[in-house]
């Protein structure tokens, strides 16, 4: 069965953790790995470092904990990208397994 992924990009891992935490009460989803991103202009953001939310499961409830994920974060340090595929084909499968914390 294929799922839908949402990604929310926000500002910091605390945020990333409550949105990830009011989305997945809020709807029936899982989650993927997170993933980090530190970019160039870090020290002009307002916190230095991105982390991206990956919620999986059916269009309708991954639109609901993107929702409430979104709102939490925009409740702390803000939203950078949001982005909901329906159908990822399987090479998108493949760069969603692909993250940067478990590298230095």
């Amino acid at each position: 069965m294929e799922e839908a992924v949402g990604l929310l990009e926000v500002y910091g891992l605390a945020c990333a953790f409550l949105a990830a935490d009011a989305g997945c009460k809020a709807a029936n989803v899982r989650l993927e790995t997170f993933d980090k991103n530190k970019p160039a202009n870090a020290d002009a953001l307002p916190v230095p470092l991105l982390v991206t939310v990956k919620f999986r499961g059916s269009v309708a409830d991954v639109e609901a904990a993107m929702a409430a994920g979104e709102a939490m974060a925009k409740s702390l340090t803000g939203i950078v990208q949001r982005h909901i595929i329906a159908r990822p084909t399987e090479d998108t499968e493949k760069m969603l397994k692909l993250n940067a914390f478990d590298r230095n």
